[in-house]
């Protein structure tokens, strides 16, 4: 099964047209769109068209088994499969029957690149305010480089020790839009927020001793943010942070192609 978004359908469209492909190869190519039923879940095939990227697996409370049949199915479209929230015994069970498929131990995440893959575009960067933070970091990245993004990282630099921050002030500056994540009391991203041009998605996490009320305390930090540049996503939600961030940026770099 070929993957099915805007291009490859107007292509089958134009195909059909021109007499190269006829009605019942059409009807196939379609069968399961816009969605497939597996009884268990029912699987978004016309979400890349509609949205311009396929729908996410997210493993959390999914067997494995359930994790293995939507993966397969996803990936019998042709398109890059991406999990999140996956364990090492729902990927060991994906991987029997898709070996070039990697899992990502610190992120939870579990992707499957095909085809030919284009060159990344623009640039993302990734702030953490702490190692404690990068499990949501680097699903944000992970996130962000399957979409296409060239993504940075600059992680350890929370506000406890700014300079830190400063010293990736101009790499920050160049982004085309900025994660920013931490736990603990959430500053880190008002501080990006008033060093940064680019759109800022905050992420609370719910690193944090008792007081944080397990990443309540930063999520209400970033949304009373006195930056203006920066929205917030809810707590440990680095995969919505990455998305987010790969869209602003896909439609950035498309808006700089439109200017020349």
């Amino acid at each position: 099964m070929h993957a099915m978004d805007e291009s490859s359908l107007r292509q089958l469209l134009a195909a059909v047209a021109g007499g190269q492909v006829d009605v019942d190869a059409a009807v196939s190519r379609l069968r399961h769109m816009p969605f497939e039923d597996l009884g268990f879940a029912t699987l978004d095939h016309h979400r890349s068209i509609r949205c311009g990227w396929p729908e996410v697996i997210f493993c959390a409370s999914k067997t494995v088994d359930q994790v293995r049949t939507i993966f397969s199915r996803l990936a019998a479209r042709g398109h890059n499969v991406l999990a999140t929230r996956a364990s090492a015994e729902q990927y060991a069970a994906v991987a029997e029957e898709f070996p070039a498929a990697a899992w990502d131990h610190q992120s939870r995440t579990i992707h499957l690149l095909q085809g030919e893959q284009p060159a990344p575009v623009g640039h993302v960067a990734i702030v953490a305010a702490g190692t404690s933070d990068l499990p949501v970091a680097e699903e944000a990245r992970v996130t962000a480089a399957i979409m296409g993004a060239a993504v940075t990282t600059h992680y350890d630099v929370g506000v406890a020790g700014i300079h830190r921050l400063l010293a990736r002030a101009q790499a920050l500056q160049d982004a085309r839009a900025v994660v920013a994540v931490a736990g603990m009391e959430g500053a880190l991203a008002s501080v990006v927020g008033g060093l940064v041009t680019a759109p800022v998605i905050a992420v609370p996490t719910s690193v944090g001793y008792g007081a944080s009320f397990g990443g309540l305390s930063a999520l209400l930090t970033m949304l009373n943010s006195c930056a203006t540049g920066v929205s917030v996503v809810n707590i440990d939600n680095g995969f919505a942070a990455g998305h987010i961030a790969a869209v602003i940026n896909r439609q950035s770099v498309a808006a700089d192609k439109g200017k020349g």
